[in-house]
């Protein structure tokens, strides 16, 4: 089942046609200027259907829901989760494995026989 991030939408809030480039740049996380640039001139010398392509890609696309991300550090997220999934598991994974860890570390001092750390609790009470 795909979420709904992780969709291609079209981005009619920072458009300047059909918002075709702005949802590129939403989807991939690159600069919504380089992808302009990059369309135009793409067009113009190399591939001419392309413009066909933008406007198949205008009328079929639907447009980004109101609301999709909450933080901006949430649309970096699904960004980088989009244009490479396996790097997102992998530093999910990482994170995991770390507080695993670190949860490992504070079980090992609460269940053994420390008497610094008894003296400690004792002080606080």
């Amino acid at each position: 089942m795909h979420d709904r991030r992780t969709k291609f939408y079209l981005d009619k809030q920072n458009r300047k046609w059909l918002g075709v480039c702005a949802g590129v740049a939403d989807y991939t996380g690159i600069d919504v200027t380089w992808v302009r640039v990059a369309t135009v001139l793409t067009t113009i010398f190399a591939f001419q259907p392309l413009f066909l392509i933008y406007l198949v890609v205008g009328w079929v696309a639907h447009a980004k829901p109101a609301g999709l991300y909450d933080t901006t550090e949430e649309a970096k997220f699904w960004q980088g989760t989009r244009a490479n999934p396996r790097r997102s598991v992998n530093g999910l994974r990482s994170q995991f494995r770390d507080i695993d860890r670190r949860l490992a570390d504070v079980e090992v001092m609460v269940t053994s026989r420390n008497n610094r750390l008894a003296q400690e609790i004792d002080a606080l009470r």
